[in-house]
């Protein structure tokens, strides 16, 4: 009988993350593997992480051969979380059905940045007050091959100031107008109810908020009534500062968990209010929050272990682009020159599962994506 790896103690909390990836599954036994999230990767075992009720933590890595008799060995309400984790990892991500657009999440899919702001970080607002240039800038992304078009009128750069709904609504609703119709998919990037409702009105399908629908008192009713999908990103404050409470995370642990387990229960927190709020599950999509109040050291721990939020059982979007991690991870490239070290994040996160990808760089991260998905297919017909 073989010797099974360390499990956690009565009381403690369990989180999975699948690791020993494959280029195949081809000539492998089915007992040795499991396909993640119905996309393109398959992993061969999983790092089992625990964090006690005193805060004292714990790991062990677990082959998927001997995963069910670790299971077997847990107490019951571990055993059964187990089961549930491993049922998020495995379980595919439903399509999102979007009218006549239908976006396929068993493929990595690219979300393109439309930003009707005057004081972007990354284009420095050249499209604000000019929706005709914005919607053409819009149709270039579908064109290169975007399937969403993410649209935000209120900066949320660090030290930004806040906006006033109606403006973010007069700077967003015209472009939404012209994309929509013309059958493109639309999110709005926003944290305040009366513009979710105005951007759905105008045709948007999709709610993108940086807060995770906890800034604003209503966002969470106007989305179930909307019954539209809804993107949850982990930040540290609902207040007008996304980027605030950044002090509690410098230090890499929150609660005896490190920062990638904290922001896991957080959203696994979000998911669940979301779901007793009426909002279906198969419409939610999670997103880490790379760079809102986080230290280097945080996000490039997130990012290695991203994988682990699979275990949510929704679908993940990774946004990184052009964020000062690439500045400060290439001795401090300006944001016009982050375009490589952008497109290397993307990738990551692709190579890790992520189902959709957030960026400025549309053409760059289309193609490389498509390489990625032709090399996977290459690998599945060679084995």
């Amino acid at each position: 009988m073989s010797l099974l790896p360390d499990s956690p103690p009565a009381g403690a909390r369990l989180y999975l993350r699948p690791i020993w990836f494959v280029d195949t599954p081809v000539g492998l036994a089915e007992s040795d593997f499991h396909r993640l999230a119905g996309g393109l990767l398959w992993f061969q075992g999983v790092e089992a992480r625990w964090v006690d009720a005193e805060g004292a933590a714990g790991k062990a890595q677990v082959p998927l051969s001997l995963f069910t008799d670790w299971q077997a060995r847990l107490p019951e309400a571990l055993a059964s979380r187990a089961a549930t984790l491993m049922a998020g990892l495995t379980a595919p991500r439903p399509a999102l059905t979007l009218g006549e657009r239908i976006i396929r999440l068993d493929t990595p899919q690219v979300m393109g940045i439309l930003n009707m702001t005057p004081d972007s970080f990354s284009d420095g607002g050249k499209l604000i007050g000019e929706p005709e240039r914005a919607a053409d800038a819009g149709f270039a992304m579908q064109l290169a091959g975007a399937s969403i078009v993410d649209v935000g009128g209120e900066s949320t750069r660090p030290g930004a100031a806040a906006v006033w709904e109606g403006d973010e609504i007069t700077r967003t609703v015209p472009v939404i107008e012209r994309l929509a119709k013309a059958g493109i998919v639309v999110s709005i990037d926003t944290r305040k109810a009366s513009v979710m409702e105005a951007a759905l009105a105008a045709g948007a399908s999709i709610v993108n908020d940086v807060t995770g629908l906890t800034h604003d008192p209503r966002a969470l009713e106007v989305v179930a009534a909307a019954g539209c999908p809804v993107i949850l990103m982990h930040s540290p404050s609902a207040g007008d500062d996304p980027h605030g409470g950044a002090l509690k995370y410098k230090a890499g642990a929150v609660g005896g968990a490190t920062i990638d387990l904290a922001i896991y229960d957080w959203l696994e927190a979000r998911i669940a209010a979301c779901i007793a709020a009426g909002v279906d599950k198969a419409k939610i999509v999670v997103d880490p929050g790379i760079g809102f109040g986080k230290a280097l050291q945080d996000d490039t721990r997130i990012i290695n272990h991203l994988a682990l939020y699979h275990a949510l059982g929704v679908p993940i979007l990774f946004g990184a682009s052009r964020k000062r991690i690439v500045g400060a991870l290439t001795d401090g490239a300006p944001v016009e020159q982050r375009l490589g070290g952008s497109v290397a994040l993307a990738l990551k996160a692709i190579d890790l599962g992520a189902q959709v990808v957030r960026v400025h760089d549309v053409q760059e991260s289309v193609q490389a994506a498509r390489v990625w998905r032709g090399l996977r297919d290459a690998a599945l017909t060679a084995g």
